[in-house]
Parts: structure tokens; C-alpha cells; sequence
């Protein structure tokens, strides 16, 4: 082959001409579909193979309770006469209300059969529980900080069913401590409960900055 035709042969394979002849659209077309599968993938199926979900034992309105009571949150969420946090309600702060069935809820009176005349304790599943190497204080941030339950649970309260539970098919761990964007994106302070989550809100209330920023030994005072 002369230099010359092997100039024309080059010519007619350039990334140029391939445009010309279509297969440049083709190469971009295979790129978009390959871009959008992969989106696909990452966005949609991929959580839905890590996460799995549990139905939570007994449906709980959290609006019918709240009118019912005088101190919100703290009257079911209490805390102990020794600071200690009483977390999901027992069955014995049930009974006092629902020795019997009071309504025509379906759903109170399986709640009844079940739980309270077997004196069965309801196993909540609890979404907000941290990893086993976490200790963290609900005394020190609700007590001594003063914040509100809202600020890491959100709405939680305003609901009047419970939220399928979701974890991690591989660590265990509820879906609500790594947040529900796939990507970590958080728009509001309950979105996450991951260790920056923690970081960021002592950095932007300098005031409570104490041991875990900025003393020896800080990093035992969350982690077990």
C-alpha cells in the first residue's frame, strides 16, 4: 500500500469521519444508555438489595397518644429516677391504659391478645439504635443541652403509623443511622446519625464543645 492510500484508509477510520458516518451518534448513544443503567443500578436496585425491611410488631399512632398525654415525648420516653434513658416503652406503662381494650382499633386489640394478656414484652425495633461500639448519652443532650427530640428524630411524634424498619443486610445496622439518600446527602439534622452528624452539631454549638473535641482521651467518651 502506497503512503497515499494509507493516508486515505487512516482518513476514513478518523473520529471525524466516524461522526460523519454515524458511529460517533452510536458510540455517544451506547454512552447515555450505559451512564443511565448504571444510575439505574447505584440509585434504585443497589439499595434495595443492601437494605431489607421488618414490619415493627404492633402499628403505633403517635398523634392519638400524644393528645392523651401531658408531657409529649417524656411521658412514654422517660427518664429514670437515676438519669438513665427508658427508651421504647415496657409493657407495664401500656397496661395502666390498655388492661383492656378501650377502642375499636383492629389493630389494639390483636396489641391486647398478644402482648398484654400473655405478658408478652412488644420487641420494638428500634430505629435509631447506634453501633454496639457507640455510647451515647441521652441524658447529657436532652437534660443537660436542652435539645429537642426533634432535632435527631424528626417528626417521629406527628405520625400515625410506624415506618416499615430497614438495615443493612451486611452490618445489621438500621438504615436511619447511615440516612435514606444512598449517597449520605442529608438536608436536615435527622436525616443521619452517622459520627460527622454528631461532629458537625457540637462544631456549630461551640458551646458545647467539651471533651470529645478538644480533650485527652475524647474519643472514649462516645466510643466503647
Amino acid at each position: 500500500m502506497s503512503e497515499h492510500e494509507h493516508m486515505e484508509v487512516s482518513a476514513a477510520h478518523s473520529p471525524r469521519n466516524n461522526l460523519k458516518d454515524g458511529s460517533g451518534g452510536m458510540v455517544f448513544l451506547f454512552f447515555l444508555i450505559g451512564l443511565a443503567a448504571s444510575l439505574i443500578v447505584g440509585w434504585v436496585i443497589f439499595p434495595k438489595l443492601l437494605y431489607s425491611q421488618k414490619r415493627q410488631p404492633v402499628d403505633f399512632n403517635h398523634v392519638l397518644h400524644n393528645g392523651l398525654v401531658s408531657d409529649g415525648c417524656t411521658s412514654c420516653h422517660f427518664f429514670r429516677d437515676d438519669g438513665t434513658f427508658s427508651g421504647a416503652p415496657t409493657l407495664a406503662q401500656c397496661v395502666d391504659c390498655h388492661s383492656d381494650v378501650q377502642g375499636e382499633s383492629d389493630e389494639e386489640k390483636r396489641f391486647v391478645e398478644e402482648y398484654v394478656k400473655k405478658e408478652i414484652e412488644v420487641p420494638w425495633l428500634s430505629y435509631a439504635r447506634q453501633p454496639n461500639c457507640v455510647f451515647f448519652s441521652h441524658a447529657a443532650h436532652v437534660k443537660i443541652a436542652q435539645m429537642d427530640c426533634v432535632t435527631c428524630h424528626g417528626a417521629t411524634g406527628e405520625s400515625e403509623h410506624l415506618r416499615p424498619y430497614e438495615y443493612n443486610r451486611i452490618t445489621g445496622y438500621s438504615r436511619d443511622i447511615w440516612g435514606h439518600n444512598i449517597a449520605g446527602i442529608k438536608h436536615n439534622t435527622w436525616d443521619r446519625m452517622k459520627m460527622d452528624d454528631c461532629a458537625e452539631c457540637h462544631q456549630q454549638k461551640q458551646s458545647m464543645l467539651g471533651s470529645v473535641q478538644t480533650q485527652k482521651e475524647g474519643c472514649f467518651v462516645c466510643h466503647k
